[in-house]
């Protein structure tokens, strides 16, 4: 009989102990607030925030910025009233989402920032974010010697008022910059948006119809890049290199259609900050500002090894 007793009483405590652990998320939220679902990369980057918040134990709500700063501070601003415990953000400006985060702060609510860099030092609680800069060095390094260091090109850069534009493009041209016979015909935006990116190549190509590469800022645009060029009967003699990682240039590599892109690592960015929240609500305070997720480039000669947004 004591035995039993025994066994009851460990059942009972053993019960109790996960209610208790239960109970010290389950009645807790989670919001992730992105820049838009119109794009693949940014659907895997939320989806598995998501995931893994719920995989915590946590309530978990995604909120879709639609690229637009105004109702990214509409949906900050419902965050804070619904009482949310965490926010895991990708922002829609890097200077103009500042404000928002800053909200979120003052009531409270840790942010951490996922992928897309905001241009404060201490308004989110951390950020992890891809090297950009690095990864685009590596494309650069690439390009040239693809071109052999010669030709004409075009640049497509994503939104202008967010980093990875500009640590892209940088990284990029730290490179190609130093080789005089490579000429950059034309240099637009297309805001990370592949249908945007097809008009921008459109218009391009009818100024410059004999160029020789594009270089574009995201796969999005890399894509919309590679059917303008089919649309115009170019894609055999043009070069196309993205950055992302997306599902559409990783098979596009393995058919030859587009050259190389930066494989980014959504999945690891997305369940840091979820990692990172969970801490946070349970009491740790201490976080690193800034975490660089390196990024890798993808040829035909490596894609054996990845798959649409990582490795296999």
């Amino acid at each position: 009989m004591k035995k039993y007793t025994f066994l009851f009483l460990l059942m009972m405590m053993a019960v109790l102990a996960c209610k208790q652990k239960t109970n010290t998320t389950s009645n807790k939220k989670i919001a992730i607030v992105v820049s838009t679902l119109n794009n693949p990369w940014f659907v895997f980057l939320a989806e598995t925030a998501q995931k893994k918040a719920q995989q915590l134990g946590y309530q978990a709500d995604i909120f879709d910025s639609q690229n637009n700063t105004a109702l990214e501070s509409d949906h900050f601003e419902n965050i804070i009233v619904a009482g949310f415990d965490a926010i895991l953000f990708n922002s829609t400006d890097a200077n103009g989402s500042v404000a928002n985060v800053l909200k979120a702060k003052t009531a409270g609510i840790p942010v951490f920032c996922m992928d897309r860099e905001i241009n404060s030092v201490d308004a989110a609680t951390s950020q992890i974010l891809s090297d950009s800069y690095a990864g685009a060095v590596s494309i650069g390094t690439y390009f040239t010697q693809q071109l052999h260091k010669k030709g004409t090109y075009v640049e497509i850069l994503g939104i202008v008022g967010d980093n990875n534009t500009w640590a892209r493009s940088k990284g990029f041209h730290s490179v190609v910059d130093q080789y005089p016979n490579l000429k950059m015909v034309a240099q637009q935006s297309a805001d990370f948006d592949r249908n945007k990116a097809l008009e921008v190549m459109e218009s391009i190509l009818q100024a410059h119809p004999t160029i020789d590469a594009i270089f574009c800022g995201n796969d999005g645009m890399a894509m919309g890049a590679y059917q303008a060029l089919v649309s115009a009967g170019k894609e055999k003699n043009v070069k196309v290199f993205g950055f992302d990682g997306a599902e559409d240039v990783i098979t596009s590599i393995g058919e030859k259609k587009v050259t190389a892109t930066g494989m980014q690592f959504p999945k690891v960015m997305a369940e840091t900050a979820a990692i990172f929240a969970d801490e946070y609500i349970k009491g740790k305070r201490d976080f690193p500002q800034k975490i660089p997720v390196a990024v890798e480039l993808v040829t035909e000669k490596n894609i054996d090894h990845y798959i649409a947004y990582g490795k296999k």
